[in-house]
């Protein structure tokens, strides 16, 4: 088993990500760029994350932890542009959008918890 496989984090974004593919590909109003990015900012986020946890400098983690985190915002911009557009039911933007949010907070604690074991080399 990879070390990405043993995180909760993984496999919420991973159940994210197939719940919004599941999304944009069964919705044909929505637009095909809109679709696109929406696909490599979600995709991104996973990605992202597994080649963090590959890393062996806590630097190199947080680097990629932060650019997971900026592909989810990206992820929710794309949200609520197509529910701003009445392309999606207020109960589906929730749900995409608290899943969202809790990703985002699970990716900071991750970031902090490598700022934390770097800072107990330096005391």
């Amino acid at each position: 088993m990879f070390d990405f496989e043993k995180l909760n984090i993984y496999k919420f974004i991973k159940e994210q990500n197939i719940e919004i593919l599941k999304f944009l590909h069964g919705n044909e109003n929505i637009d095909y760029h809109i679709k696109e990015k929406w696909i490599k900012a979600s995709i991104g986020s996973l990605t992202n994350l597994t080649e963090g946890t590959a890393r062996f400098s806590n630097e190199e983690k947080k680097h990629y932890f932060t650019v997971s985190r900026g592909n989810i915002f990206e992820c929710v911009a794309l949200l609520q542009t197509v529910y701003e557009s009445v392309l999606m039911s207020r109960e589906q933007y929730k749900a995409f959008y608290d899943k969202y949010e809790r990703i985002s907070k699970m990716l900071l604690g991750l970031y902090r918890s490598k700022d934390d074991k770097i800072k107990s080399y330096l005391v």
